[in-house]
């Protein structure tokens, strides 16, 4: 084995690592996105309190914090989850969507 590749061959694995951990993250932000939506449409749509907050977790990544909350006409979703992987990268994943509520609405309609 020359000298480049015993220097080539750690670097090209710690880049694949990365590679793969940067799409395992990318892939939980998308998770958290569509769990925050899941979680305004159920809570929009007048679901009980409990139910949205459950169709929000159920979409969310393992560990994910969901908040939910209403203000004026408008419901809250907030996800937040950990990165997965190793937990030397501590990041905090986070993604938020908003509603309007129903029973707000002339006519219980969404426009």
């Amino acid at each position: 084995m020359t000298a480049e590749a015993a220097v080539a061959v750690p670097a090209l694995v710690v880049f694949v690592a990365a590679l793969l951990w940067a799409l395992t993250a990318a892939s939980a932000q998308i998770q958290c996105v569509d769990a925050a939506r899941a979680g305004a449409r159920a809570a929009a749509r007048s679901e009980p309190r409990a139910a949205a907050v459950e169709a929000a977790r159920s979409a969310a990544p393992e560990g994910a914090r969901v908040t939910l909350g209403r203000s004026d006409d408008l419901w809250r979703v907030r996800v937040e989850a950990p990165t997965p992987g190793p937990h030397g990268i501590a990041l905090t994943l986070a993604a938020e969507a908003v509603a309007p509520a129903e029973d707000a609405m002339p006519g219980g309609e969404v426009p």
